[in-house]
């Protein structure tokens, strides 16, 4: 599938910097792979109306088993906000037993540098999975 392009939910005040999330998801096996892809779609709803959302962009590897999330915020609060909102909520929980993985990686950019790169995401969280388990 190809990636859902970045949307811009809400216009970023100028000088100001955004809060970045990017997320990967893997899910324990193939069949577990369309429930989560149209869940991914019903939080993808979500976001395009959430209040401080700035941006957003989804990738979806479904013979990979893996979905990856890149979202800008105005701040924290607003991402952990959407996070508690429903429908996310209900999607997490109800989720939590097809996950097999699941990287976070957070990190905060000047509004100016938006849209995100995949690129930089990427390999955010490449070093956030490398890190040792603690």
């Amino acid at each position: 599938m190809p990636t859902l392009p970045w949307t811009v939910p809400n216009q970023a005040r100028p000088g100001t910097r955004a809060q970045v999330m990017a997320s990967r998801f893997e899910v324990r096996s193939l069949k577990d792979v369309p429930r989560f892809f149209l869940k991914s779609l019903a939080a993808w709803r979500q976001v395009r109306s959430a209040p401080g959302a700035l941006g957003a962009s989804l990738i979806a590897q479904p013979l990979k088993r893996t979905f990856y999330t890149l979202s800008a915020w105005e701040d924290r609060d607003a991402l952990y906000a959407y996070a508690r909102a429903e429908p996310h909520r209900s999607i997490m929980r109800g989720l939590r037993s097809t996950m097999r993985d699941s990287t976070f990686t957070f990190w905060e950019v000047p509004v100016e540098q938006l849209p995100l790169d995949w690129d930089e995401a990427r390999r955010r969280l490449a070093a956030e999975e490398a890190k040792p388990a603690s």
